[in-house]
């Protein structure tokens, strides 16, 4: 498997557990019962978890354009050096991003998020030139 696709999966694997922090939030404040049948979804949650839940939103989404620049670099012939150091960036950006999200520092947020967009701006840059 190529680091691309490796950072692939393992960006993937991580975004999968991203949701665990604010549904555990949910089941301490409002019980099991409330928490995993919808009971408590318009209920107030604490500020952290909320920051959780808007981070593994903003993993997911940007998981789809990460995942779609790493296929088609790949599939195109277009992976290389660069990719597999932008991939690797990625990685590591979006990890950082989503502790520093829910702990509500603002610039050290927005610092990774763009570190990883720029790393997205490189594998495209490869695809395209």
């Amino acid at each position: 498997m190529t680091t691309d696709l490796s950072m692939l999966a393992w960006t993937a694997g991580f975004t999968t557990l991203f949701w665990v922090p604010y549904i555990l939030a949910r089941i301490v404040k409002y019980g099991p019962v409330d928490a995993l049948t919808y009971k408590a979804d318009s209920k107030p949650i604490a500020a952290w978890a909320e920051r959780a839940k808007k981070a593994h939103y903003n993993a997911v989404e940007n998981l789809v354009l990460f995942a779609a620049l790493v296929i088609v670099a790949h599939l195109t012939g277009s992976a290389n050096d660069a990719t597999a150091a932008a991939a690797i960036t990625y990685f590591w950006a979006r990890l950082a991003h989503y502790p520093l999200y829910i702990s509500g520092l603002p610039y050290m947020r927005t610092a990774t998020f763009a570190i990883g967009w720029l790393a997205q701006i490189c594998i495209f840059y490869q695809i395209v030139a």
